[in-house]
């Protein structure tokens, strides 16, 4: 079923959040345009960046990212390129408890991207998990691995914090 014409509106919007808004549609490139459209949420809407805010949203698109994820895969066969929910949570993941400077966004979003592709253990291993579980838990290990990278970083070089 690739004609998305067809879907209903629920299917659509299932669709509309697994894709990341629809940045999952980027030609080329599309994990990184879904992590930059996490990292620019975190940056300007406001408040989001408060540690209670971003947990409630982690965790409630965590949720919806294995469900419509899950969809997904059945519409565009196995972890698509243009499901990019999973990486918005993974650089939300990365970004908890980390003052909010376009320095320490830049750093995270390299950390997050160098992490996603690579896959260290055991993210690589988890995208064996069935459907929508397994889209989401490589990028979320992939955050948690950024955030401790990150975390370090502001622990060696707390200036960092000023830049």
């Amino acid at each position: 079923m690739n004609n998305t014409q067809k879907l209903k509106f629920f299917q659509r919007l299932q669709l509309f959040f697994a894709t990341g808004f629809l940045t999952g549609y980027f030609p080329f490139a599309s994990g990184t345009v879904g992590s930059f459209l996490g990292i620019m949420i975190y940056l300007f809407v406001p408040g989001f960046s408060e540690p209670y805010l971003l947990i409630i949203f982690i965790f409630l698109f965590t949720f919806i990212g294995i469900f419509t994820a899950d969809f997904a895969e059945k519409i565009y066969g196995f972890d698509p390129p243009q499901v990019v929910i999973d990486e918005i949570v993974g650089m939300w993941i990365t970004m908890l408890f980390v003052p909010k400077t376009f320095f320490l966004a830049a750093i995270a979003f390299v950390l997050f991207r160098i992490f996603d592709i690579v896959k260290p253990f055991p993210a690589r291993q988890s995208q064996n998990l069935n459907g929508g579980l397994g889209i989401m838990v490589d990028d979320i290990i992939a955050g948690v691995y950024s955030l401790i990278i990150l975390h370090l970083i502001l622990l060696i070089f707390p200036e960092v914090k000023n830049l």
